[in-house]
């Protein structure tokens, strides 16, 4: 057996198997699984391909969070009731990411209580489920800041540098949420020295930490403004393109609907002015103006 067999069997016994991860792992699976086929699916759908059709009931669309709420509470009740049966709880495991997986896929119609799955908005969806895949694959891998069962040692100072850590990751991980850095905030959980990053730099614009420290700073509000134009400048597209490749572009925005455009001909004396009327001005035509002749100032009531 080769040195990298020997390491990935390693792994497998000392994180998946001995930790108890195996869950875990198979929630994983279960969720990256379950988003890629959900969102090939709906693809097909959506072009007219495949047998694959919308589920309706009723006259009611039947949104696949719906299913996945089932499972995702299925998979929870399974793998609290469970103990230590390693089987059931595996079970639990891949129901839950299958549940997740259809939840996630939808978090964009959740937060803006819309179908805007094929929108702009939607792009959440896509944001939201990757984050949970890369979070849920670096637990997988150990990647865990502390444990929360009970501090690594017995003395006193053992357990106070436990209680320092925990605090430190949790104060750390707040600044960077604070400071509108969401993504990297989730991730610098499980890897602290990411959150100690971010917090060192400056805040975006209209975060929380920009409005309430750099009220009264505007050199610093100008620096954070050019860092953050210049840092969607260059990985904005590369973004959009992973999501479009991804979870499929959206759709473009319908045009916004125009007003009619009445009209009104009003006569005093030998003028006639055409109005357009909208809703919020009126305008008179152009060239459909006379000035009245002289003599005839008297107006004219206007007809109906």
């Amino acid at each position: 057996m080769t040195a990298q067999g020997l390491d990935v069997a390693g792994w497998w016994h000392d994180t998946v198997i001995r930790d108890g991860r195996l869950p875990l792992l198979l929630a994983f699976a279960a969720l990256l699984v379950t988003f890629l086929a959900t969102r090939t699916i709906t693809r097909m759908i959506r072009a007219g391909r495949g047998p694959f059709r919308n589920v309706s009931t009723g006259g009611v669309h039947i949104h696949h969070v719906v299913p996945g709420i089932v499972l995702t509470l299925v998979g929870g009740v399974l793998a609290v009731g469970a103990g230590g049966n390693i089987v059931a709880r595996s079970i639990a495991g891949v129901l839950f990411g299958m549940g997740a997986g259809l939840v996630l896929d939808e978090f964009a119609m959740i937060v803006h209580l819309d179908d805007v799955y094929w929108s702009e908005q939607g792009r959440v969806s896509v944001e939201a489920t990757v984050l949970a895949i890369a979070v849920v694959g670096l637990a997988v891998t150990g990647s865990v800041p502390f444990d929360a069962s009970e501090p690594a040692g017995t003395t006193v100072g053992d357990r106070v540098g436990w209680v320092v850590a925990v605090l430190l990751t949790v104060l750390v991980a707040g600044i960077t949420f604070a400071k509108g850095k969401f993504r990297i905030g989730v991730i610098g959980v499980l890897v602290p020295v990411v959150n100690m990053v971010a917090a060192c730099r400056l805040a975006r614009p209209g975060s929380p930490w920009a409005e309430r420290f750099y009220r009264d700073h505007p050199r610093k509000l100008r620096r954070a403004t050019v860092r953050a134009a210049r840092h969607d400048a260059r990985w904005d597209p590369i973004r959009r393109r992973f999501e479009d490749t991804l979870g499929g572009r959206p759709s473009p925005a319908p045009p916004p609907p125009t007003e009619p455009i009445r009209t009104r001909v009003t006569v005093s004396g030998s003028r006639h002015t055409l109005c357009r009327l909208s809703a919020n001005k009126r305008t008179p035509a152009p060239g459909l103006g006379r000035t009245p002749a002289p003599g005839h100032g008297a107006a004219m009531p206007p007809h109906a």
